[in-house]
């Protein structure tokens, strides 16, 4: 089971590392189209990442499921709710990247690059407490 828990946080972390970049793309992105320069490489970019990310975190949450059910069956702290709470909030801020990303692709985005800096952070405002959750337990 120990291999399992290492391939599910391997896929934690490279979802992750999607989840925090995609959003600074997408202030290039804005900033890059705003100074009207050529940004289609950074929809590429983005296109890319997402797709990559999207695969990691399935993986992640498959991972999750396996250790769950071989590991902690039973397992109903008030914890584990909560995480899964929190990384249902992970799987919706994917989401809206991904609409965030369709507009990138239809040459529209009505956002701007303060609110994508700002957007950028709610994946570390989500990770925290899954964090916190999963180490300390406190309930």
């Amino acid at each position: 089971m120990l291999w399992v828990k290492v391939l599910h946080l391997l896929f934690v972390i490279a979802w992750m590392a999607g989840l925090f970049y995609l959003p600074r793309i997408m202030v290039h992105y804005v900033e890059g189209r705003t100074a009207g320069e050529d940004v289609s490489r950074l929809v590429t970019m983005a296109s890319r990442l997402f797709r990559f990310s999207a695969i990691m975190g399935a993986l992640a949450i498959a991972f999750g499921i396996w250790l769950w059910l071989g590991w902690w069956v039973g397992a109903t702290g008030l914890w584990l709710y909560s995480k899964l709470v929190l990384v249902m909030l992970l799987v919706m801020y994917q989401w809206q990247i991904l609409l965030y990303l369709r507009d990138m692709e239809s040459d529209r985005v009505i956002q701007s690059s303060l609110f994508f800096r700002l957007f950028n952070e709610g994946a570390l405002l989500i990770v925290v407490p899954i964090l916190i959750l999963v180490v300390v337990k406190p309930f």
